[in-house]
C-alpha cells in the first residue's frame, strides 16, 4: 500500500473532520460533523452520553469507517486508510478502557510497543523516558496489576507515545482518578503538548476541562452544537441546558 506522503507544518490545522456520517441501523451516530483540530494545541470534546464522542475517535483512527464524509490528516485523505496507516503517519489513540496487561511488568508493557519503533540497544533508555514524563519513575518491575488506576492510566498513555504520534486522541484519560491523580495528568498531558504533540481530549471531569484552558468543542446528536474557550462555554445557557446544568 502506497502511504500518503508526510506534510510539513505549513498548514494551521493538524486534522478535519468534514461531513462525517455514521449511521448505525437508523441511528446517526456522527450526522455530518464538521471540526477541526489546530495544529501544537490541546482541544477539549465534551457532550452528554449518546453525542457521537467515541465514534468520532474511531473514525478518526479508522476504528470504523464513515458512512460518509472524510478525515483530513496533514493535507492529506486519510478516510480509507487502516488503523495501522494512520498509525505510522503519527496517530495515537488511548481508549477508555485501558489496553495494559495486568500480569506483566511495566517494563514488559512498554517493550511490546517500544520493540517495534526502536532498535533493542535503544529500548530501555526510551522506557526510562516515558516513565519519567509519566510519574512512573522506579515502577520498571513493578507487576501492572499492582499499581493504582490512575497509574495503570499513565502506563497506557506511553504505551500509545512508544511511536512518537504527533497527534493523541486521549478518550477519558481521567476516569477513576483521584484528584491528585487528576492533576497530574493535566500536567502530563500539558508537558506533552509543550514537547510539540498535538492531544484530543473526551472527558466528562469538567474541573480537568477547566484546568486544561483550551478550544473546547461541544457534540449533540452527532454535531458540532458549540466550540470556544472553556470559559465561553461555560457560560453558554444552550450548553448548559444540554448538559442539564452540570457545567
Amino acid at each position: 500500500m502506497n502511504l500518503p506522503e508526510s506534510n510539513t507544518k505549513s498548514e494551521k490545522n493538524i486534522l478535519r473532520a468534514n461531513g462525517l456520517v455514521r449511521v448505525y441501523g437508523g441511528v446517526r451516530a456522527l450526522d455530518g460533523l464538521d471540526l477541526e483540530i489546530e495544529r501544537d494545541k490541546i482541544h477539549c470534546i465534551i457532550g452528554p452520553n449518546g453525542a457521537g464522542k467515541s465514534t468520532f475517535f474511531k473514525m478518526l483512527m479508522g476504528i470504523e469507517k464513515p458512512t460518509s464524509g472524510k478525515v483530513i490528516f496533514n493535507g492529506k485523505d486519510v478516510t480509507r486508510l487502516p488503523t495501522y496507516a494512520r498509525a505510522r503517519l503519527g496517530m495515537a489513540i488511548k481508549f477508555q478502557a485501558m489496553q495494559v496487561f495486568q500480569e506483566l511488568s511495566v517494563y514488559q508493557n512498554l517493550f511490546i510497543p517500544l520493540r517495534r519503533h526502536y532498535k533493542p540497544r535503544d529500548i530501555s533508555a526510551q522506557a526510562k523516558s516515558l516513565l519519567n514524563q509519566l510519574h512512573l519513575e522506579g515502577t520498571e518491575e513493578v507487576t501492572v496489576g499492582d499499581l493504582s488506576h490512575g497509574q495503570q492510566q499513565w502506563l497506557a498513555i506511553g504505551m500509545s507515545l512508544a511511536a512518537e504520534p504527533t497527534l493523541l486522541l486521549l478518550d477519558e484519560p481521567t476516569a477513576g482518578m483521584s484528584q491528585d491523580e487528576t492533576r497530574l495528568t493535566s500536567s502530563i498531558i500539558q508537558k506533552l503538548n509543550h514537547d510539540g504533540v498535538t492531544v484530543v481530549v473526551i472527558e466528562h471531569d469538567m474541573e480537568f476541562i477547566r484546568n486544561l484552558n483550551s478550544t473546547t468543542s461541544v457534540l449533540h446528536y452527532g454535531q458540532l452544537f458549540a466550540q470556544g474557550t472553556f470559559s465561553e462555554i461555560e457560560q453558554n445557557d444552550e450548553v448548559r441546558r444540554i448538559y442539564m446544568g452540570t457545567l
